[in-house]
C-alpha cells in the first residue's frame, strides 16, 4: 500500500472509531507508520484534507459493501434484512466500533466543518444514486427506488448510532425489519399498479 493510502486508511479507521474532533495527526502518523512529513507532503491541507480523502475512499468501499450484500438476493426486502443482520453481527463482533466513518463524521461536523459536510453529502449522494439504480433494476420505479435507498441509508446510519450507544444489535435488526416491510409495501403497490 502506498504511503498516502496508508495515511487515508488509518484516518478512516480512526474516524470510524472516534470521530473527527478526537482524531489528531499524531494518531494518524502512529497508526499509518508514515513520517509526519509524509502526511503534509501528500495532504498539504493537513487533517481536514486527510479526512476528506478518507471519507471519499471509505464511502466508496462502504457503498460497494452494501451493494454486495443486497445484490445476491432476488427479493429486495430479503436483501435488506440480510444486510442489516450482517451489520448487526459485525458491529457486535467488533466491540461496537464498526460504525461507518462517513455517518460518524457527518453527524459530528455538519455545522462546523463545511468542507467535510460537503464531502459526506457527496458520498451520501453516490450511495443514493447507486442504490436507486440497484432497486430500479429490481423493478421499482424511479421515485420508489430513490425513496427506498434513502430509507435504507437513514435507517442504517441511525441504527449504527443506537447500536453503538446501547451496546445492542437490536436497533439494526429492528431497522432492517422495518425497512424491509417498507420495501415489501413498495413491491406490492408496484405489482398492483403495474
Amino acid at each position: 500500500m502506498q504511503t498516502d493510502e496508508r495515511i487515508a486508511v488509518s484516518m478512516a479507521e480512526l474516524l470510524r472509531r472516534q470521530g473527527y474532533a478526537a482524531t489528531g495527526i499524531k494518531q494518524v502518523v502512529d497508526a499509518s507508520g508514515a513520517p509526519i512529513g509524509s502526511v503534509y507532503h501528500h495532504f498539504p491541507g493537513g487533517k481536514r484534507a486527510v479526512a476528506a480523502t478518507a471519507l471519499r475512499q471509505s464511502g466508496a468501499a462502504y457503498g460497494e459493501l452494501v451493494a454486495s450484500l443486497l445484490a445476491p438476493h432476488e427479493d429486495i426486502a430479503d436483501g435488506i434484512e440480510f444486510a442489516f443482520a450482517a451489520a448487526a453481527e459485525d458491529i457486535e463482533q467488533t466491540g461496537w466500533a464498526n460504525m461507518c466513518p462517513v455517518g460518524t463524521v457527518a453527524g459530528e461536523v455538519a455545522d462546523v466543518e463545511p468542507e467535510l459536510r460537503q464531502v459526506a453529502a457527496e458520498v451520501f449522494d453516490a450511495w443514493i444514486t447507486n442504490g436507486a439504480a440497484l432497486f430500479r433494476a429490481r423493478g421499482l420505479g424511479d421515485d420508489d427506488a430513490r425513496a427506498l435507498i434513502v430509507a435504507v441509508i437513514a435507517a442504517l446510519e441511525g441504527a449504527f448510532v443506537m447500536a453503538r450507544t446501547m451496546r445492542s444489535s437490536e436497533p439494526l435488526t429492528a431497522a432492517g425489519r422495518g425497512v424491509a416491510a417498507y420495501a415489501r409495501t413498495l413491491r406490492s403497490v408496484g405489482v398492483r399498479s403495474g
